[in-house]
Parts: C-alpha cells; structure tokens; sequence
C-alpha cells in the first residue's frame, strides 16, 4: 500500500510541476500557481498522514522555486508552500472534528470540503508569497494591485480547476484500485 501511495503522490507532484512550468506569467512577473491545487488534491488524498503532506510541500516548494518566473521568487516560493501545506492540513482536520460536519454523508463531505479548500489554499499561498516576496525581493507592483490581478483570479481558477483535477484523480484511484 505504501508503494501505490508514493506512486500516486509522485505522478500527481510531476503533474503539478508540469502545470506550474507551462502556466504561462501574465501580463506581469507572476503567473497563476496551479501546482498549489495539485498539493491541495494530495493533501485530501492523504488527510490523515500528515509525513505525506510534509514531503509533497518540500518537493512543491522546490518544484516552484527552480520553475518560478518571478525574479528572485524562489525563497518565497518554498516557504509559501510550507506555510500553505501546514495551514490546509489544519484546516482539513478541523472540519473533520466539527460535529455538524461529521453527520454529513462521505461525498457531501468531499464536496463541501474541495469547494472551501481550493480557494482558501490558493488565498493562503498567494498572499503569503506576496507578503514574503515583498520583503525579500520586492514586488513589481504594488501589493494590492497583484493581489487583485493575480491572487483573486487564480482562487477563482483552483477552485474549478481543482475540483476538476480532485475529482477525476479520486474516480481513477477508485477505479484502478487493486483489490
């Protein structure tokens, strides 16, 4: 089992280091982060072995920083995806823990869950790598400005992109699944 896991997690990592190379920057420095959706569908995949989590941040954060099109955005692109991966990994445990969450039927649960996580994971790593690419390199514009142009649409992005992506893995790993 261990072995299916890691190979699913290291198709889905590659899959979001190809997403993350080909997403082209706007009209700006700074391009939509669709590896952050890929580390959002390993995290619900894996929501109880928090080990995977860590590990699939460590290689997305790396993933990004030798990929970024941001100048000098490769120290805030590791560490926003630290922060973002721990943050997420909180948040999805919480739910479980609220009662009125747990009473809900298991695909209701999923539903509800993918449609709130994606967009506050994308929040979460975008305004983190804003605030820290500001000090640590700064912004080519200001930050409201590129929270706006680039953050917002890009929440809006994973949300769709996301549910997509989440959806079509969980149905192939159930389909494909050994038994």
């Amino acid at each position: 089992m261990k072995t299916r896991k890691l190979t699913i997690n290291s198709i889905l990592l590659a899959i979001g280091f190809i997403l993350h190379q080909i997403t082209p920057t706007l009209l700006i420095p700074m391009q939509p982060d669709f590896s952050v959706a890929m580390l959002i569908v390993i995290i619900l995949l894996n929501k109880n072995d928090y080990k995977t989590c860590i590990i699939s941040c460590i290689v997305t954060g790396v993933f990004t920083a030798l990929t970024t099109k941001f100048p000098g955005g490769q120290v805030p692109n590791f560490l926003d995806k630290l922060i973002t991966a721990n943050l997420i990994y909180l948040i999805i445990n919480l739910f479980y823990k609220v009662k009125a969450f747990d009473r809900l039927l298991e695909h209701k649960k999923e539903a509800l869950l993918s449609t709130l996580i994606f967009p506050i994971g994308t929040l979460i790593s975008g305004t983190t790598f804003l605030y820290l690419a500001s000090f640590i390199v700064g912004l080519p514009a200001s930050f409201l400005t590129l929270f706006i142009t680039v953050v917002l649409p890009t929440c809006f992005l994973n949300l769709f992109v996301g549910i997509f992506l989440y959806k079509t893995i969980k149905i192939s790993i159930k389909r494909f699944s050994v038994k």
